[in-house]
């Protein structure tokens, strides 16, 4: 992690924690969490929970995330949400482009124009990308990466520096207990910062991993010199083990 980027950990619910539940979460979060540490810190709840949890978060340095964001700013999408609807709960910011996402149909020229939408609307935007074991066995991570990168920012800006994340996320790592190791990591995400220098600044640019990180694996993954932090899955169920991830990462 460069000393130069301020890192980043964001606990990514999925279709968990109900809007009591999200509430009790944040509310012990917010006291195992110390504000004065060196780190951005956000929660990605389900749509029904971000009220509930920008609520119990507030006066807190903890930000709150949704899980997505459709790309139009209203009009016949039914069960998508805009930006604006976002930020009216209060909503910090986004995932983009999670394998998840993508593996039920969002595509590359959407997961562009969500970022685009969402930087717009003044929300900060982690953009997910990824590849499958797949694609891995046969050599070919860096050339998806880099298309996923790519055409993920064909719509940003380097004015957008500010407000962009890209999130590495092995598919073959996300809820598997599998985690790539180290090197992996960091070659995977200097791959990320070098494509994405294209577009904006590389070397302010912050990447994160993601893929079964854990309060025992966090600290060696975020050491990394391009890794500024995690998009954490299923340990970001347990407040005491995400703050853990909070901690190793400051």
């Amino acid at each position: 992690m460069s000393s130069g980027r301020r890192p980043l950990v964001a606990g990514n619910w999925k279709m968990h924690k109900t809007v009591a539940e999200a509430r009790g979460f944040c509310e012990a979060l917010a006291g195992m969490v110390d504000p004065a540490a060196p780190v951005d810190v956000a929660v990605c709840p389900p749509f029904t929970a971000l009220q509930a949890s920008a609520e119990a978060l507030a006066g807190t340095a903890i930000a709150v995330y949704a899980q997505n964001v459709h790309e139009a700013a209203s009009g016949a999408h039914t069960g998508e949400v805009s930006a604006a609807m976002l930020l009216d709960v209060g909503a910090d910011g986004a995932l983009v482009g999670h394998s998840e996402r993508r593996a039920a149909g969002d595509t590359d020229a959407q997961v562009a124009a969500r970022v685009r939408a969402g930087i717009d609307a003044g929300l900060i935007v982690v953009m997910c990308c990824g590849e499958s074991l797949d694609t891995r066995r046969a050599g070919e991570t860096e050339a998806w990466i880099t298309r996923q990168v790519r055409e993920g920012l064909a719509q940003a800006t380097a004015a957008d520096i500010d407000r962009l994340v890209i999130a590495y996320e092995p598919i073959w790592a996300i809820g598997t207990g599998e985690t790539a190791t180290p090197d992996q990591a960091q070659e995977a995400c200097a791959i990320v910062r070098a494509v994405a220098g294209g577009v904006v600044d590389g070397q302010q640019l912050r990447v994160l991993y993601g893929g079964s990180v854990n309060p025992g694996n966090a600290a060696e993954l975020m050491a990394c010199p391009d890794v500024d932090g995690a998009l954490v899955g299923g340990a970001s169920l347990d407040p005491e083990s995400f703050a853990a991830i909070v901690a190793a990462a400051a």
